[in-house]
Formats: structure tokens, sequence, C-alpha cells
């Protein structure tokens, strides 16, 4: 079966779960724990749609501020952007137009996005706090920017596969069986996460 390699981009900022959304859809499973991502990690998932099989590689990113340098060199090459904000939090909500408007600087091609309003499991406090984001908020703004919009929690595994598929439906719909291959060269170290099992690159640059 021919093997279609597209490159998908995860940001936010820090704190929103980026790196909890994406451990359940790779690896089957929820972290309890996570630190920061430092930089970027690489995941790897193959699904097969349309009778093809696609590869996505999946960049997950640093959210912290004195990362955004380091993060803007995963751009180039990006297919999809799924940016990720925290529904009970305002500010995060707020930083996805900054995010949008830095990638499409650099990203001139076309590209699958989604918008994503993580930890809806918080759904109480996101009704007692004054920052809460409404979906009709989220919503709207997704659809001015030609973006996709959903509601996940990580934690308990909700709505976290059907982000991913749809991009991966997205992917194919905008570039059909174009086999043009999106694997770049950063000058970086990564963990590369294969199914589940992580292995480490021979890189030069920063280790992460």
């Amino acid at each position: 079966m021919q093997t279609i390699s597209r490159k998908v981009i995860v940001l936010g900022n820090q704190g929103v779960g980026k790196t909890s959304i994406i451990t359940p859809y790779v690896q089957k499973s929820y972290l309890n724990n996570t630190t920061p991502t430092v930089g970027g990690s690489l995941f790897v998932h193959r699904l097969e749609v349309d009778n093809f099989s696609i590869k996505l590689q999946i960049w997950d990113t640093a959210g912290q501020e004195r990362y955004r340098s380091v993060v803007s060199m995963f751009y180039r090459g990006t297919n999809a952007a799924i940016i990720v904000f925290d529904v009970t939090s305002q500010q995060t909500f707020e930083s996805v137009q900054e995010w949008v408007a830095e990638l499409k600087t650099i990203v001139e091609s076309p590209m699958v996005l989604c918008v994503v309003g993580n930890k809806i499991d918080l759904r109480k406090n996101r009704q007692e706090c004054i920052a809460f984001v409404t979906r009709d908020d989220a919503y709207h703004y997704a659809k001015s920017i030609g973006a996709s919009y959903y509601e996940c929690s990580a934690m308990q595994d909700q709505g976290v596969e059907v982000i991913f598929d749809d991009v991966a439906g997205g992917l194919q719909r905008l570039f059909g069986n174009n086999c043009t291959r999106n694997e770049e060269t950063v000058n970086l170290s990564i963990r590369r996460t294969v199914h589940g099992s992580a292995v480490r690159p021979r890189c030069c640059g920063v280790s992460i």
C-alpha cells in the first residue's frame, strides 16, 4: 500500500495539554504527569484514509515564550496545524491568535487548520471561572480563520481520536495522493516516538 507522509504541528501555550492530547492518540495511553516540552518532540502515527496509508509526523512543540524562536524552526513544511487552548483560560485562547498569525507568516502554502479547546472535563471550573471560553466564541473564531473547531478532554481521552482522524481526512482532501515527502532535517536533537517506542536519532545541535 502506498504511504503518504504529512507533517502536523501542534501549537499552544504551556500547560494547555498538547502532549496529553498526542499521547493517547499515538500510544493509546494517558500520561498523568508530563514535563514541559523543550523545543519539540516528534511522534509518528500511521493510519489508512481512502485506501491510502498516511504517516502523520506529529510535532509536539514547546509553549514557553523563551522557546518561541526555536518552535518557529519547526513550521517549515507544515501540512496541518492543531492549535490548542484551555477552555477554562481566556488568556490561552487569546494566544491562539498569536500562534496562528506567526504560523501564517512563515507557512505560505495551503494547510489544514484546527483549533482545539482542551480540558472540557473541568466543566464546573469553566462555568464558575470568569475567564472561561464559550464554545460559540471559539467556534466562530475558528470559522473566521478557515479552521475546524473541536473540544476534548485529554485526561478522559474524550474527543481526541476524532481530531487527528479528521485532520488526516482533511490532508487527504487538500493534497490528494501526492506523495511528496515532507520529512525535513532540523538541526535539533529530538525524541522520536514510533508506535509507542522511543529512540534517540543521531543529530547535532541542541539536546532536547
